[in-house]
């Protein structure tokens, strides 16, 4: 079972901004006012430090990445990326489009 997925409507959301943007990245937030947001970036905006761990491809060609630290609160858990409507965080490009990536979790099988 793949730790990172997304759903079509994510999917799709996805394949726009990798048509208007380029290449780009998802990168786990840990601030204090996304909370636990998918944040998607341009891959080459956002600065990978060594803390940070590619976890899965939301689809093929765009990583996944969570820094260390929170690894163990995800082990059991995967991760479904989402389209949500509104912006929920202003420095994620989807918020240009009035829509918000959210995350779902399912346990993983064991």
């Amino acid at each position: 079972m793949r730790k990172v997925i997304a759903t079509k409507v994510a999917m799709d959301m996805i394949q726009h901004l990798k048509a208007k943007h380029g290449e780009l990245i998802f990168v786990h937030s840990e601030g204090c006012c996304d909370g636990t947001s998918p944040i998607c970036m341009k891959k080459e905006d956002f600065y990978l430090s060594s803390q940070d761990e590619q976890i899965g491809e939301v689809m093929e060609g765009v990583p996944y990445y969570m820094h260390r630290s929170n690894l163990p609160y995800w082990q059991h858990l995967q991760m479904v990326i989402d389209v949500a409507d509104g912006i929920g965080n202003s420095f994620s490009l989807e918020s240009t489009e009035n829509k918000s990536f959210i995350i779902q979790a399912k346990k993983l099988a064991e």
